[in-house]
């Protein structure tokens, strides 16, 4: 008999051993994507070749919390350049602006923010329109 999975179980979605492992051993891009139903929260596993560069941005609207699981990278901000370590976790405000560098193993990094609303159209200066 096949048991039903539901979404009020907890469960282990993903095994990150690998990524740990080795990163560079892992293929570039989103590794693991949280996709269950009725989910508050969205989360990614990426993994960047080294020297990757990803210009300065910012997330208007939610907070990110972004743990390195592997290699390493800068991070530069408003505030100035911080490494980025495996076993860093770090807090990313909404609205705060944001670069990357990664290091010569490349970057493997999780993600977890709350879910975001449907699509949504914005003005040039970014507000949303209604």
């Amino acid at each position: 008999m096949r048991k039903t999975v539901t979404q009020n179980i907890p469960r282990v979605l993903h095994d990150m051993q690998p990524t740990v492992a080795d990163n560079t051993a892992v293929p570039a891009g989103v590794v693991w994507r949280l996709a269950e139903a009725g989910r508050q929260l969205d989360a990614n596993v990426l993994n960047l070749p080294p020297c990757t560069v990803i210009e300065a941005h910012a997330e208007p609207d939610l907070d990110v919390l972004m743990v390195v699981v592997a290699g390493s990278a800068t991070m530069n901000t408003d505030d100035g350049a911080r490494p980025l370590l495996p076993g860093a976790v770090v807090w990313l405000p909404h609205g705060s602006t944001r670069g990357f560098t990664t290091g010569v193993d490349g970057l493997a990094y999780l993600t977890v923010h709350g879910r975001r609303p449907g699509m949504q159209i914005r003005g040039a200066d970014g507000a949303r329109l209604t």
